[in-house]
């Protein structure tokens, strides 16, 4: 328990002065009882013995009480009588006691549920949802946390774990009966002949500008003892027929060559779903592919940029995410606020919630209480509480001082109305 505070000081200077009323009104009735017994064996009259007996029996009562408050809180006068200074001695039973009193009556599963259905926690979120200065206020937090987040996660930490999930996933998933599926399909749609489509122009316009190379490298491959102008001839002649058969490919839908192309598609992607062979080439293939260091880094780079492009969004007011993120919030707390059944759903999440938290975690709330009480020191302790409810206790003493002196005069009234 922390040391006293000011506010500390200040209540146990209230209970020092309630003390010495209480003190006073006792030393009051003594006196008054002194006063009146001797009036009454002086003869003064019967008025005499009401008054002593009515102070007798507030003596009695504010004995009584005082040596109960004391007992509360340290031995009374000193004298070690059992069932005293309760909280010095108690205090780790007490704090036992708290915790178990918490732990049923306000860690309890009825409780938790009864008290957050009776506040509507879906409709009271969603109605301050919907209003736009606190979207952008959440919006706002969640893209602090998120730049937060990222900030503390070290690059090479994340890089690791990312490369390592994508590696593991891909090893562990054959990759082949996808791969000739989704060739098949594409075979069978036609979407392949735009691509080829494509390579054969290509090939088409670099052989035209490209003659005198293709001439050159076939004459280069001729063996040396053939004469220059046959190997010349035969360039061209190679140049012209590869040439004719690109332009024909290209300008032909139904040239041969297309349809062995289709045919050889076809069967490749019915090899990769069917043939043991192919599909352990195509594993082997990716397997040494995900090796590569290239690869990797390429991995590791991914969470590089797609971490900057998360920063910088979030950063942005006006970026496209956190204006996402602003209108779903705006949208879900409008939808809360107004459909019953919403609110309902989160109303029910949020009493799971709380209800799993104090239902598996009372044990060590309560030990939470037990424990803080245990370490506090006694004496300490009993100071801090008696600063604090002290004064209360000490209109105990008063009361107990003015109600016995009331019973004490009715007991004496009754007491001579009865005998006369």
């Amino acid at each position: 328990m922390t040391a006293f505070t000011p506010a500390d000081e200040e209540r146990q200077r209230g209970v020092r002065r309630m003390k010495l009323t209480a003190a006073g009104l006792l030393l009051f009735v003594a006196v008054v009882y002194v006063l009146a017994t001797w009036a009454d064996h002086a003869g003064a009259g019967a008025w005499a013995g009401y008054v002593a007996a009515a102070a007798e029996a507030g003596m009695v009562g504010a004995l009584a009480d005082w040596f109960a408050v004391t007992a509360l809180f340290r031995h009374p006068l000193g004298l070690p009588i059992p069932h005293t200074a309760i909280i010095p001695t108690k205090k780790d039973q007490l704090g036992v006691s708290l915790g178990e009193f918490v732990g049923e009556n306000f860690l309890s599963e009825d409780v938790v549920r009864q008290r957050l259905r009776a506040v509507g926690i879906g409709g009271r979120l969603g109605h301050w949802l919907a209003e736009p200065e606190h979207a952008d206020r959440v919006t706002a937090e969640l893209a602090t946390a998120l730049r937060g987040a990222l900030t503390v996660l070290r690059d090479s930490d994340v890089q690791a774990v990312v490369g390592e999930a994508i590696t593991r996933r891909a090893d562990a998933r054959e990759i082949a009966p996808g791969m000739g599926k989704m060739l098949e399909r594409i075979v069978a749609d036609g979407g392949h002949r735009r691509f080829v489509d494509l390579v054969v122009g290509r090939a088409h316009d670099w052989l035209v500008l490209h003659d005198g190379q293709v001439m050159d490298a076939v004459q280069g491959g001729a063996p040396g003892w053939t004469p220059r102008f046959v190997d010349k001839k035969v360039g061209e002649r190679v140049y012209k027929e590869l040439l004719r058969f690109v332009t024909e490919m290209r300008d032909m839908p139904s040239h041969p060559a297309r349809g062995a192309l289709d045919r050889f598609l076809a069967d490749f992607a019915a090899d990769l779903q069917s043939d043991t062979d192919t599909r352990a080439r195509v594993e082997r293939l990716k397997s040494e592919v995900l090796a590569r260091g290239e690869v990797q880094d390429l991995i590791a780079s991914a969470w590089t940029a797609v971490r900057s492009m998360i920063v910088s969004a979030a950063e942005d007011e006006r970026s496209e995410l956190r204006l996402r993120v602003r209108a779903s919030l705006l949208s879900l707390g409008a939808r809360m606020e107004a459909d019953p059944k919403v609110a309902g759903k989160v109303d029910r999440w949020v009493e799971g919630a709380a209800v799993y938290v104090v239902t598996t975690y009372r044990k060590e709330i309560t030990s939470l209480i037990t424990d803080t009480v245990a370490g506090w020191d006694a004496e300490h302790t009993t100071r801090k509480i008696e600063a604090h409810i002290g004064r209360d206790l000490q209109f105990i003493r008063i009361n107990g001082t003015v109600v016995g002196s009331l019973a004490g005069l009715l007991i004496f009234t009754l007491s001579r109305a009865v005998g006369a």
